[in-house]
């Protein structure tokens, strides 16, 4: 195959002055250049003003795969036109496998593949050629792209991706039932050759399948292949290429095919008669055997239904399938008993619940077996005559008084005695007692309803002959009532009138209670006190239905002249002894809308005006508190208002002395400093000490000044100052010279004397010469031979 390959390839390489044509029949691809104009015409080569077509065409080569020779593998070979063959010309490969797996004669252009190819792993590979002038470097032609491929064998068999394969037919199919099918890839070239056309075959699975040799496809070959005869089958399936002719290489799969099941077979009994041995002592609902009928389908085309067939003893016994085995179980319905009935004879019947309509000419898919079963004797406890006994008792029994009996037998063919006993919870119950031969019940204390008004114990019946066998029965005793507790009023014993209530209103609904046990038809009645009934403010108002109602008597209540009423009711039962009670009612004078609505049952609310909500008093209480403060504020603020005038005005007398807010203007200025105050003679005159506050009393009473009209000013002032620093009611600034202001950025500061030195030395005043002719007056005037105390003169 090798050398028929290669003898093919060099039939197709044709040698045409060193150009190399394509392999396969496509149009060339020739490389034109540009004519060069300094090229003279000559033998053997065009004329310039022609077009001149030279380079190299070719279209792609081919290669074999998997070359085993010793010698690198010829491709194919390279050459240029302008090649003279005299050595001027290199030729340079590149591209895809360039010089690892191909590689080029620079000089002769040969092409040659150094190592072997895998047409699988790689089918063809690009490449790049370039013709170079071996002096200048240059390249002669454009550089050009052609395709090396790689030509394919068979080297490659058939392969199943899939396998190996599982599937599955149902039993019974018809000939040509599809199966399933299978696919093998090949991984040799498709397009070359019969390498990858691949025929499908049995090795083995004849003759119940066969399979397409084109699609792979695979059929039933027999029909009716029964499951219950063989189940599983395995197939050998082979793919062949080269079209399954000799030398095709090949490969093989495994597919396990299955025969699904259909319910192609009835159940069947293993035998007809099913004999089983039960106890009479077997309980009710448990199961006295098993009984199987066998299908040899699988699934639910197994699953079997057994039904008891109607007749003698079958009423006893019931029977369900066990979904795990598929038996039949079956159970007891009834009590069994050895002396009553010793055998029972019944028939079961087994049938498929999913049945194939295919296969209905096949018969009933059902059948039926006979049970018969034996009733065993054993010896059974006693059997008491009741399942469960109910007393009563009432809570005042006296102490040893019967009030019920139990009875047990023991139904063997030998009948022993029996004995009884109380099986009490724990050792503190003993509210009864019983007696053990005879089987009677009586009270071992007094009873107390209210305490305990039930009573649940067992009591233990065993054979005197065999104390082991013992049976046990419930008993419920009930204590009766005795009527030893008044009734009450089981409602809150406080309601509310409104004040505007009507007579015949009903302001609250009574019932009462009784911690007694009532029996049926016990009623209630309600009336008023003796002591009550003659008071026409309220009466109660029976309605003899165990509720009575609490209604006014008159028009109109005043919480003014009585808030609380207190209604005594007087409450009896119907029971016997009768019981009565007597329960004191408090009914609250509120006061209430139009329509009934209680508003208020507070006594402040008696003083506040009516239609008033509480939120409305809140805000008026804090509107109230706003209108104090604000007055508060208002007074201080006056009052503060009127201390800075009296302290500021431009018309006290004291300020034309001692205020210095505004130090004057010397000389000329007469409306700053009025001295003129200082000599009025009705100023003089005045008894009074304060011209600004009253004192309450003076200890030293001021004499009245001895100056006339021109008089001496030091002498006035001076005068002054010694009745002030004797009265010990004034404060610490006389009536006419009041020091609190003395203004701000003044020269001279504070002339007050309480900020004067407390020395004995005199008071230089010279220095008020240097403060300018505003000030010229003021040196003047103290700076006379005469000099006074530090502590008298300011």
């Amino acid at each position: 195959m090798l050398t028929r390959n290669c003898f093919s390839l060099l039939l197709w390489v044709l040698f045409d002055g060193g150009l190399l044509t394509p392999l396969h029949p496509q149009p060339p691809q020739p490389l034109e250049a540009e004519p060069r104009e300094d090229a003279a015409p000559g033998p053997g080569r065009r004329s310039s003003a022609q077009r001149v077509k030279r380079g190299w065409v070719w279209n792609q080569f081919f290669v074999l795969e998997e070359y085993m020779g010793s010698e690198p593998q010829y491709v194919g070979k390279l050459h240029s036109d302008l090649d003279k063959g005299v050595g001027t010309v290199k030729y340079t490969l590149s591209g895809d496998g360039a010089g690892t797996v191909f590689t080029i004669d620079e000089t002769t252009g040969d092409i040659h593949a150094i190592r072997s190819l895998d047409r699988e792993e790689k089918p063809f590979y690009t490449l790049r050629a370039q013709a170079v002038d071996v002096d200048t470097k240059k390249p002669l032609e454009p550089e050009s792209e052609f395709i090396i491929k790689v030509q394919d064998i068979n080297d490659n068999e058939p392969r199943f991706l899939d396998g190996p394969y599982v599937a599955s037919v149902p039993e019974m199919s018809p000939v040509g039932a599809y199966v399933l099918q299978v696919k093998a890839t090949d991984a040799d070239d498709p397009t070359y050759g019969n390498s990858a056309r691949v025929v499908y075959s049995i090795l083995q699975g004849q003759p119940y399948f066969s399979i397409d040799p084109k699609t792979g496809v695979i059929r039933t070959a027999l029909p009716n292949m029964d499951r219950e005869v063989k189940e599983q089958y395995q197939v050998l399936i082979q793919a062949k290429d080269m079209g399954g002719q000799l030398g095709g290489l090949a490969g093989t799969t495994t597919v396990n095919v299955t025969l699904t099941d259909v319910n192609d077979n009835p159940p069947r009994f293993p035998k007809s008669i099913f004999h089983l041995k039960v106890p009479e002592s077997s309980h009710v609902g448990s199961a006295v055997g098993r009984i199987r009928a066998v299908d040899p389908d699988s699934g639910k085309n197994a699953e079997i239904e057994y039904n008891i067939v109607p007749g003698d003893g079958g009423n006893l016994f019931d029977i369900t399938t066990d979904e795990n085995t598929q038996e039949g179980v079956i159970k007891l319905k009834k009590p069994l008993d050895f002396e009553t009935k010793k055998a029972y004879t019944f028939k079961v019947e087994a049938s498929n619940l999913h049945l194939d309509h295919r296969f209905h000419s096949v018969g009933p898919f059902k059948d039926t077996a006979t049970v018969k079963i034996n009733v065993l004797d054993m010896e059974e406890p006693p059997v008491f005559s009741k399942p469960l006994y109910t007393m009563e008792v009432y809570e005042d029994t006296p102490v040893g008084t019967i009030i019920g009996a139990v009875t047990a037998q023991d139904l063997d063919a030998g009948s022993s005695s029996v004995r009884y006993f109380i099986d009490w919870k724990n050792d503190l119950d003993s509210s009864f007692t019983i007696d053990a031969t005879e089987g009677t019940i009586a009270t071992n204390e007094l009873l107390d309803r209210e305490s305990t008004a039930q009573y649940n114990f067992s009591i233990v019946a065993s054979k005197v002959s065999n104390p082991l066998l013992s049976s046990r029965v419930q008993v419920i005793i009930n204590v009766l009532d005795v009527n030893e507790f008044p009734p009450e009023l089981s409602v809150p014993s406080e309601t509310a009138v409104c004040e505007n209530a009507k007579a015949g209103q009903v302001i609250q609904t009574v019932t009462a209670a009784d911690r007694d046990l009532s029996p049926a038809g016990q009623r209630f009645s309600f009336r008023l006190s003796p002591e009550a009934a003659s008071k026409p403010n309220f009466t109660v108002h029976d309605y003899r239905n165990n509720t009575a109602g609490i209604e006014t008597r008159r028009n109109g209540y005043s919480r003014r002249q009585q808030e609380l009423y207190f209604l005594p009711v007087v409450i009896e039962d119907s029971s016997y002894p009768v019981q009565s009670s007597t329960s004191t009612m408090t009914i609250r004078v509120c006061r209430c809308d139009p329509d009934g609505t209680i508003l208020s049952c507070n006594v402040e609310a008696i003083f506040l005006p009516v239609g008033l909500s509480t939120g409305a008093l809140v805000a008026i209480l804090l509107c109230i508190i706003i209108l104090l403060a604000i007055v508060v504020l208002y007074v201080a603020l006056r009052r503060q208002r009127k201390k800075d005038t009296l302290m500021t005005s431009k018309e006290d007398i004291r300020d034309n002395v001692i205020h210095y807010d505004d130090e004057g203007g010397g000389e000329e200025d007469t409306q700053a400093f009025d001295i003129g105050a200082l000599r009025n003679p009705k100023a003089m005159e005045e008894s009074q000490a304060r011209r600004d506050i009253k004192p309450e009393a003076l200890r030293f009473p001021r004499q009245p000044a001895a100056a006339e009209d021109g008089a001496d000013i030091k002498d006035f002032i001076h005068q002054r100052l010694q009745e002030n620093d004797g009265d010990p009611t004034a404060p610490p600034y006389d009536s006419l010279a009041t020091y609190a202001y003395e203004g701000a950025g003044s020269v001279a500061e504070s002339l007050s004397s309480i900020d004067s030195l407390t020395t004995e030395a005199d008071q230089d005043y010279d220095y008020l010469s240097d403060w300018g002719p505003r000030f010229k007056s003021l040196a003047e005037m103290f700076g006379e031979e005469e000099s006074y105390h530090p502590d008298k003169v300011t």
